[in-house]
Formats: structure tokens, sequence, C-alpha cells
């Protein structure tokens, strides 16, 4: 009887911490960071080509700079650390336009090369579902994807 009250103790508690649900937060997308070469050009670029508004870097750190992503989503330039970075196009960052064809003449006027995913240059990717896109790099060479989800 004195083992039974004890497995029946043992599996209540054992309930107990393992019932506990882990699940109480949710995890939000914050802001994605960049190592860059030089943040200056690079801040340059989001901020002229792609027309990112800078924002005040909370870290008030040399060699990084803040931007804007929207919907206090954020982007960070980061020029502190040297290691070599290795890129490829299936990592990108992914921006929406709801004014696609603006954004097309924009690239052409900074003379930005752009291509569709296979990389057709100056070609516009167009998806099963419809939605335009063009991929095209930063000075550092980090592949940006924009595409027309944003157009209604």
């Amino acid at each position: 009887m004195k083992k039974i009250k004890l497995l029946a103790l043992f599996l209540l508690f054992a309930n107990l911490i393992l019932g506990q649900n882990n699940s109480s937060f949710n995890l939000t997308f914050n802001h994605a960071a960049l190592s860059v070469k030089e943040v200056n050009t690079s801040a340059d670029f989001y901020k002229d080509v792609l027309n990112l508004k800078e924002i005040t870097n909370r870290t008030k750190m040399d060699g990084i700079r803040w931007f804007s992503l929207g919907e206090n989503k954020e982007l960070h330039l980061i020029s502190t650390l040297k290691e070599n970075i290795t890129i490829n196009k299936a990592i990108h960052l992914a921006l929406t336009t709801a004014d696609f064809d603006n954004f097309i003449i924009a690239l052409d006027k900074f003379n930005i090369m752009y291509s569709d995913w296979p990389g057709t240059a100056h070609k516009i990717n167009i998806r099963a579902d419809g939605i335009k896109q063009v991929f095209f790099q930063d000075p550092d060479g980090y592949w940006i994807e924009v595409n027309s989800v944003g157009q209604k």
C-alpha cells in the first residue's frame, strides 16, 4: 500500500512538472541585422535606394545604424565585426511595395542591376500566384527581394 501511495504521489508531481505549459510566451519578429563593411555606404543605399527611414540607434555605438521596416520592425546595419560572410540568394531580405512598377523605375534610376530568381538580368520574376518579384544586391552583396504582395 505504501508503494502505491508513493507511486501515486510521484505520478502527481510528474504530471504537474510535465504538464506545465512552456508556451506562455509568443515570439514576433523584431529586427534583422546585417554585418556590413562600411556602415555609411550601406546606410546610404538603404536610405536612398530603398527609401527606408533611419531611426535612432539605441545602442549609441559607432559603426551601427538602424532603419525602420514599418510596423515596429527594424533593420540594423553593423560594421563593428570584421569576419567574412558567405552570402547566397536563398538568404535574402524580402520587402513588398504597393507600387512595384515605380520601384522598378527607381532601381533603373540608381543603375541597380536586378534579376528574376534564376538570375536573368532586368527580368521580373512572376510567381505561380501572380506576384511579381525582383532580386538585387546591396553594396555588401546581401540579396534583397522586392515583391508586389503589397500592391492592391
